[in-house]
């Protein structure tokens, strides 16, 4: 019989080229639970890096690559963490459906030798689904360091499959682990054992299975406990009689429990790996570090001693960050290499070899005194070179580089999913979990790429309100820079206004919508992976697999933005634009006329809005002379600057990741809200200030 045709999950989370995975029946297929190394393995067999990280949903994408083992060429395929192959979630159903349809391959089960429990109840159904398979045991030094021997000797022999302890981030075991898979895997011959009831509707159901992809038994498994995802391609190949004969098998097998049947058999196989795992574990003394690691964790979530914890890494990752990236690196890139080398170099080569006005104002902004600033804001001069590139690379790419090499510390530490915990509570009453914690602390680096990430999240709405907070009060590292260096001059009550005005409109903001969009949010389950050092190397790899991310994904963006800007600039449009929002900003939020041109600018660098009005208020703060109505200016326009449009590059990324109807309502919103937020702030400090 045919087999079935891929789910369409599959399809969803990319289109799988099978002469690629498939050539020559050369093809790894890695599986596992989520947060055991899948990643970390994939790129020591393929020398290629995917995101390798400690918290839950990073590797969303099948991910694929080359490898050279025994001599021949391999394709290795990296799928979406799983935790059953009766699927509960889309990545679940992505990698059932592609061990399901593929053909040929070597699966490598890559599971945590910590808690061989819960990667055993993934063999158990590998082998129920005669999967040919080889069992890595990974993280195998800290399973050894926590006091865990497993005898691996008669792990192999009871699931009769190959099993190689390895540590995939210091390439232990991977020889070894290579000669197995050239060898090829073996189908396992262990098989969950069920109630007298369960066995005996599956020997009535498991005839009528297609043959082809799993085992007859699994796929009789799954129909009896009404995997929905499995019907589309169950209708394809069994008649709508057998169909409808499943369907009362389950009906009259269901009535003798209380509680569902998918429930029933997880708890009996769960039963089956629980036996397998108490004959090959024993435990022993743990090592002093790693009841220091114990210790440490345990700090790091507790809802006192977390909170001085966190704020040392906040402290940490602040000067990191926003003194060493944001200031230093960006000062030096900007003036010293752009400003004095580069702009120059590249103007006297446009003059010399193109002398035509019109093209040096494209590359590098107009020459002479049309290159002037106007109130400390860049007015015409809006070069490909000289804004697009130079916000791109001499501006934002230092501060996310640094920002990733932060990011990337707290993956490999251990300490990111500890954050998720502590601040699970406050994002469920916005109708999200823990897990949004990931694209929110990497906003802080840069929204497009947060956007982005945005996937993580389980459901469409959860990913929808993420997006929303992310445009609307999230600010970037850039912006974040000139945001502090202005808060840093004014008075600390001033300062509170602000910071306490943007909380409590995300907070409020991510509550209204939790209420109002259609759907659901999901359950937040997440295992905390123990407190380690951080390898330089995986963070080398990481920070350059990001950075290349950036130039590709995000970088072309600016330079669009600035190209739209340049349009804009020619033809009039922004002083038309400037002159329509000025009456708004000036009769409104009572700001000076100036800050109209620093929201449009805004659009296209986030921090130039706000280094705009900086440089328009600068002489009175570096001269003390602040009055109270200019302290009232400067923080309602930082509320609604921070709340207003995001960068054109993020605007794109929404429209990309979202669709252009949810991009538009969005965009919708923010713009009258921020400025309607900015009024209210205005009136209430005028009023109690």
């Amino acid at each position: 019989m045919t087999p079935p045709a891929p789910a369409p999950a599959a399809a969803r989370a990319g289109e799988l080229d099978k002469k690629q995975v498939v050539a020559a029946n050369r093809a790894i297929i890695l599986v596992g639970n989520p947060n055991v190394g899948k990643s970390a393995l994939f790129g020591a067999l393929t020398g290629k890096y995917v995101t390798v990280s400690n918290y839950p949903g990073t590797t969303v994408e099948v991910t694929r690559g080359s490898a050279t083992i025994e001599g021949q060429p391999w394709h290795v395929m990296d799928t979406p963490g799983t935790n059953n192959l009766i699927p509960m979630s889309e990545d679940e159903q992505v990698t059932r459906d592609i061990l399901f349809s593929e053909r040929g391959y070597a699966a490598v089960q890559v599971c945590d030798a910590k808690n061989l429990r819960r990667g055993l109840l993934l063999a158990t159904q590998l082998a129920e689904a005669e999967i040919p398979f080889t069992l890595a045991l990974n993280m195998a030094d800290e399973a050894a360091s926590r006091g865990f021997h497993i005898d691996v000797e008669r792990l192999s022999r009871d699931l009769g499959i190959d099993v190689v302890p390895t540590v995939a981030v210091q390439r232990q075991g991977l020889a070894a682990l290579q000669q197995r898979i050239a060898a090829g895997g073996r189908a396992s011959p262990f098989r969950p054992r069920y109630d007298d009831a369960i066995e005996a509707a599956l020997a009535e159901i498991t005839p009528l299975m297609p043959r082809g992809g799993f085992g007859a038994r699994a796929l009789a498994v799954m129909a009896l406990v009404g995997d929905e995802s499995l019907r589309p391609q169950l209708a394809a190949h069994v008649s709508e009689a057998d169909l409808a004969r499943i369907d009362a098998i389950r009906r009259t097998v269901a009535a003798r429990y209380p509680e569902s049947l998918r429930f029933v058999v997880a708890r009996q196989r769960l039963a089956a790996a629980d036996r397998l795992h108490d004959a090959v574990v024993t435990r022993g003394g743990a090592t002093a570090a790693s009841g220091l690691g114990r210790k440490l964790g345990t700090w790091s979530t507790h809802p006192l001693w977390g909170i001085p914890i966190l704020a040392v890494v906040l402290f940490a990752a602040y000067e990191f960050v926003g003194v060493l990236g944001a200031g230093t690196l960006v000062d030096f890139l900007e003036n010293t290499v752009f400003a004095n080398y580069l702009v120059p170099w590249i103007t006297a080569a446009v003059r010399f070899l193109v002398p035509d006005g019109r093209f040096e104002s494209f590359l590098v902004g107009p020459p002479g005194a049309d290159a002037v600033t106007q109130n400390g804001i860049l007015i015409g001069k809006y070069g490909i070179v000289s804004m697009g590139l130079s916000y791109g690379i001499a501006i934002v790419l230092p501060i996310v580089t640094t920002f990733f090499i932060a990011f990337s510390i707290l993956e490999d530490s251990g300490y990111l999913p500890r954050l998720a915990v502590m601040l699970n509570k406050v994002f469920k009453r916005m109708g999200l979990n823990g897990k949004a914690v990931l694209p929110m602390v990497l906003g802080l680096g840069c929204d497009t790429m947060a956007t982005m990430t945005a996937r993580i999240m389980e459901t469409r709405k959860e990913r929808v309100i993420v997006t929303l907070l992310l445009a609307l009060g999230v600010p970037c590292s850039a912006q974040m820079a000139v945001i502090f260096a202005m808060t840093s001059k004014l008075p600390v009550a001033a300062t509170a206004w602000f910071g306490a005005t943007v909380l409590l409109v995300l907070f409020l903001v991510g509550w209204l919508a939790a209420k109002v969009l259609p759907g659901r949010g999901s359950d937040f389950m997440l295992e905390l992976p123990p407190l380690r050092v951080p390898q330089a190397g995986n963070i080398a790899v990481k920070t350059l697999a990001r950075i290349e991310w950036y130039l590709r994904e995000a970088l072309p963006l600016f330079i669009v933005g600035t190209l739209i800007l340049y349009l804009l600039d020619r033809f009039g449009g922004l002083a038309l634009l400037e002159r329509a929002a000025s009456p708004l900003v000036v009769g409104l939020l009572d700001l000076p006329k100036e800050a109209a041109a620093a929201f449009i600018l805004g659009f296209l660098r986030r921090d130039y809005a706000a280094a705009g009005l900086f440089l328009h208020y600068q002489p009175f703060m570096d001269g003390g002379g602040l009055t109270r109505s200019m302290q009232i200016e400067i923080v309602v326009a930082l509320v609604t600057i921070t709340l207003f449009v995001p960068c054109i590059a993020n605007f794109f990324m929404i429209l990309k990741e979202r669709g252009w109807k949810t991009g538009v309502a969005i965009m919708g919103f923010i713009v009258p809200f921020a400025v309607g937020v900015g009024a209210v702030v205005n009136q209430l400090m005028r009023w109690l200030y």
